[in-house]
């Protein structure tokens, strides 16, 4: 059974706290550090500072170099390149989300994909869209029943896309969501073909969107813009403005856009 007292408590985030002092000690190093000088510098008895540290190394935020020294992980640079990249599309993305709301007056997305789900991390909109916003900045939903999850799930290898339809069981929202494998085999095969994407009410009855990617100067789609609308409402005259936005961002984060 779980045990939720107020020591138990209180022993995890000594545990925490030790290995957070562990990690800005390593950070203050620029080559390997022994064990017993990590202790010292920690003020942790050894055998406690060897046990965190075969967690973190386990984990690989933390590298052993050789016998009883020690570095920073792999692991926390592939987890700094996640974070740096969210909020430098967040921070180019701003303006240009305004713009294309003014012009459309219709709520503009912005979103990454996180495992099985994009994750809503910004957003333009107001009153006027006529809309309400049902899921927050920081909402999820299933990559299958949204526009910018089929963009990223479009570059996935056949079998990648096999086992996420394993994983998910390609769960539906309601009477137009996709859940048949060989559907949405196609549905991504137009994606692939056509360069955007669209959820035709599959995620919510009576909202439609269109989405396109955006990309980062090595080419890497990290994000996804979105128009999401009232389903009678939705113009394909927006999808050129989108498309268009979407550029425009990724050649501020550095991507040069191939001329057409």
């Amino acid at each position: 059974m779980k045990n939720d007292t107020p020591g138990s408590e209180k022993t995890a985030i000594q545990v925490i706290e030790r290995l957070v002092s562990l990690l800005d000690a390593l950070s203050r190093y620029q080559d390997p550090v022994s064990l017993k000088e990590l202790a010292i510098v920690t003020g942790l008895h050894p055998s406690t500072a060897h046990r965190i540290l075969n967690d973190l190394v386990t984990t690989r935020f933390v590298d052993r170099a050789e016998a009883g020294s020690y570095r920073l992980g792999m692991r926390l640079l592939e987890l700094g390149n996640i974070v740096k990249s969210r909020l430098n599309v967040r921070e180019a993305a701003l303006e240009f989300m305004r713009t294309l709301h003014r012009q459309t007056h219709q709520t503009v997305n912005l979103s990454v994909r996180q495992g099985d789900q994009i994750v809503y991390i910004d957003r333009a909109f107001s009153e006027r869209s006529g809309m309400q916003v049902v899921r927050a900045i920081g909402g999820r939903a299933p990559l299958h029943l949204t526009s910018t999850g089929k963009l990223f799930l479009s570059l996935d290898e056949p079998k990648a896309i096999r086992a996420y339809a394993t994983r998910t069981g390609l769960a539906g929202h309601n009477k137009n969501s996709i859940t048949d494998l060989h559907k949405l085999e196609k549905e991504l095969s137009d994606v692939r073909e056509n360069g955007y994407a669209r959820d035709n009410e599959e995620l919510e009855l009576g909202v439609r969107c269109m989405a396109a990617g955006i990309r980062d100067d090595s080419g890497k789609m990290i994000a996804g813009l979105s128009i999401s609308a009232p389903a009678d409402r939705l113009q394909e005259e927006w999808l050129g403005d989108l498309i268009s936005t979407a550029e425009q961002i990724s050649e501020t984060l550095g991507y040069v856009v191939a001329p057409t």
